[in-house]
C-alpha cells in the first residue's frame, strides 16, 4: 500500500507504524473497527487538511473505508479505514489476514506499507 502526500516535497516523511490489538482514534480515544486477522496502524507525519484554512485535501470520515482504496482481488489486506487527522498527523488502521511481516519505505512524498503474503517474509 502507498500513501502519497502531495505536496510533501522531496523530503522524506516522518510515520510509526505497528501492529495494535484495537485501532483507537488519537484524540478522542473511539475505537474504530478494523476487519481482518490482525490490525496495521499507520501515522503518517502530515495532515488531510490544509494547516492554512482547516480544508480537508483527503475528504474522508472517521470509521469509513478509505475514499480511492479498493482492495478487491488482494491476498493480504481485507481493510482500511480512516481513523483521524489530528495535530499535523494522520492516522488510518489497515486490516490484515494475519500478523505477517512487513518493511515500510520512506520515499520523496510518500510512504509504503509493504506485508509479506506469509510469515517466511514473501511478497
Amino acid at each position: 500500500m502507498i500513501i502519497e502526500v502531495p505536496g510533501a516535497g522531496r523530503g522524506s516523511l516522518g510515520y510509526s507504524v505497528r501492529y495494535v490489538h484495537r485501532l483507537y482514534q488519537d484524540g478522542s480515544g473511539d475505537l474504530i473497527p478494523v476487519s481482518g486477522g490482525a490490525i496495521i496502524e499507520v501515522v503518517v507525519h502530515a495532515p488531510s487538511y490544509d494547516i492554512t484554512t482547516g480544508e480537508p485535501t483527503y475528504a474522508a470520515e472517521p470509521r469509513q473505508l478509505l475514499p480511492g482504496v479498493n482492495l478487491a482481488g488482494y491476498r493480504t489486506f481485507r481493510d482500511a479505514r480512516y481513523a483521524s487527522s489530528l495535530e499535523g498527523q494522520t492516522q488510518f488502521g489497515l486490516g490484515v489476514r494475519a500478523r505477517l511481516p512487513f518493511r515500510v519505505l520512506a520515499l520523496p512524498g510518500r510512504i509504503m506499507v509493504d506485508v509479506a503474503h506469509n510469515w517466511a517474509g514473501a511478497r
